[in-house]
């Protein structure tokens, strides 16, 4: 295609031989569809691959306008790919979607014709055909209920890998988003947290081809710890106040109990509860501070 893309359709792939031809030719025949109207390209990120994925995918792209195929020479993980595609792609969009056939890519044009309202629109895995595993639940449930109490709004889905969003947006995050996982974690909170328009629409999401990257445990810590960080960088007293509140009504409690239940005041414990809530507000604030000033 000559003409400059209005959408960037990346696609990071590891060790998917068993699905990447599939999902290309799913995004080609939704991306052609004549009620979608939209000038593209793809973008399939190869990272590190050690199958046939990157030559199924190069096979796939030879003949077609429009298509490109980017190499990792080693795996740096799921959102350095991410950031690879964002930094080459000319679109004005970026769309996201994953390698292993999980997500309706059909549905890739109806998301993007809502970009004319909204900085990001998200897939989220609320449909009526949802394929999460059960192991996974209680924390994804975890994360959203802890990500939802700090930003302050509802969040349907934290992490989901299908969706649309301002590629100039996207590339003023790059110094804080991450190369693993956590990439569509972070940008969510981000975009939300800076009070960028972000709108998720219900998906499907379905049983993947192969293998599963994600490693329970290790991931679960980590996204919790990077919405927390996150949180920290655009808005520190949603994290400061929070803990000051614990701390400073801790401290009440113990001294009312203690007065009233054994008869003297528990007066160390109880100031040193009410200090730390002292310090844990004046640190936000200044951190607060700091973060704004750093903003003008």
């Amino acid at each position: 295609m000559s003409e400059k893309p209005q959408v960037s359709v990346i696609v990071p792939a590891y060790n998917e031989a068993a699905a990447i031809e599939g999902v290309l030719v799913e995004l080609e025949a939704a991306l052609n569809s004549t009620d979608a109207g939209l000038s593209y390209e793809i973008l399939v990120i190869d990272d590190g691959s050690t199958d046939e994925t990157a030559a199924i995918a190069e096979r796939h792209s030879a003949n077609r306008s429009g298509q490109r195929v980017l190499r990792h020479g080693f795996n740096q993980g799921y959102g350095a790919a991410l950031k690879t595609g964002i930094q080459a792609a000319r679109g004005e969009w970026i769309v996201i979607t994953d390698s292993d056939g999980t997500y309706p890519n059909e549905r890739i044009p109806e998301l993007a014709a809502m970009m004319a309202d909204w900085d990001m629109v998200v897939g989220a895995r609320v449909g009526g055909d949802v394929s999460i595993p059960l192991v996974r639940r209680p924390a994804k449930w975890a994360l959203n209920t802890l990500a939802n109490a700090l930003v302050g709004t509802d969040i349907p889905d934290l992490n989901s890998g299908l969706r649309v969003f301002r590629r100039d947006l996207a590339v003023s995050f790059l110094p804080i988003l991450p190369n693993g996982f956590s990439f569509t974690t972070t940008i969510t909170l981000a975009m939300l947290s800076e009070s960028y328009r972000v709108t998720f629409v219900p998906i499907d999401y379905f049983a993947r081809q192969g293998r599963s990257k994600i490693r329970p445990i290790y991931d679960t810590l980590n996204f919790m710890q990077l919405i927390i960080r996150t949180v920290l960088y655009f808005n520190p007293l949603k994290v400061f106040l929070p803990l000051s509140l614990f701390f400073f009504l801790a401290g009440v409690t113990v001294g009312l109990v203690s007065k009233l239940v054994f008869g003297r005041l528990l007066d160390v414990t109880t100031n040193v509860l009410l200090f730390t809530g002292v310090q844990v507000l004046m640190l936000g604030m200044l951190a607060d501070l700091i973060d704004k000033r750093g903003r003008l």
